[in-house]
């Protein structure tokens, strides 16, 4: 049987473009679909119902009708614009970090309902995480999971023994962690302490709002995006452009201010 001509689904703008005189073609990821193109005709127009509604970064309510080659919006309505998030500027540059690796990891047409979940979790959590880095490690940590390549802390990846308290390392490219006795020669590795074991399997364990209320010491926080950041752009084999802007936005901090503000 085919599949039905129009559906409703809610999705998160991840990106837009321009196309034509008035239309837009907007990337969104949903929980029932996966990662969606679809074209907004006449979404460029003032007059336009769509004007506002999708926006990067906006969880929307979404009618949609199958078409050729991308799918067609026939309307929208926003469930969350995620205001909080959009008013600081570093606070918007984490979400887009965010949205960049659910369009490189997200499945496209396949049902996704967890990794929109989590998406849509980590974005409203940041602006009220003790440090609005660590849900980002929280993400990253679980859409590795989600996507079928969850860090292996618990035993050795080279050799199976489990892992006890010591000098462990992790390797990003084989997928955890490794035991004092095993350096296979293709490993990139590096140290991991035994703090840094534990918040990520607290991470494992817990939930978003445990994690988000961790307050981290700088040197553990700088240890854990050195093994999570790496290891996710490892895996999607590219550089994320969010992540530079959000590094220069943290260099230009003005001394003596929380952050940097912008619309």
């Amino acid at each position: 049987m085919a599949p039905p001509r129009t559906y409703r689904c809610e999705g998160l703008t991840l990106r837009k473009a321009a196309i034509g005189e008035a239309d837009l073609v907007v990337t969104v990821f949903t929980a029932e679909q996966g990662k969606l193109r679809a074209v907004a005709k006449g979404a460029r127009r003032s007059t336009s119902k769509l004007v506002g509604h999708l926006e990067p970064l906006t969880l929307t309510r979404l009618s949609m009708a199958r078409g050729r080659e991308l799918e067609i919006i026939t309307q929208a309505q926003v469930v969350d614009s995620l205001p909080a998030l959009k008013e600081d500027l570093p606070l918007m540059a984490r979400g887009l970090y965010v949205a960049e690796l659910l369009d490189g990891f997200g499945p496209e047409a396949s049902p996704s309902p967890g990794l929109f979940r989590l998406a849509a979790a980590v974005l409203r959590a940041l602006p009220g995480a003790a440090d609005p880095e660590t849900p980002l490690r929280y993400f990253e940590f679980h859409l590795l999971r989600l996507t079928g390549m969850l860090p292996e802390l618990y035993q050795c990846v080279e050799c199976g023994s489990e892992i006890a308290p010591g000098a462990h390392r992790f390797s990003v490219n084989l997928g955890g962690v490794l035991c004092p006795a095993c350096s296979p020669a293709e490993a990139l590795m590096r140290p991991l302490s035994l703090r840094a074991m534990k918040v990520l399997r607290l991470m494992h364990r817990g939930s978003l709002s445990e994690t988000a209320a961790l307050t981290l010491n700088p040197s553990l926080a700088a240890e854990l995006k050195s093994i999570l950041a790496p290891t996710v752009r490892y895996w999607l084999g590219k550089e994320i452009r969010s992540n530079s802007f959000l590094e220069q936005l943290q260099n230009e901090r003005r001394p003596g201010t929380g952050a940097i503000r912008g619309q």
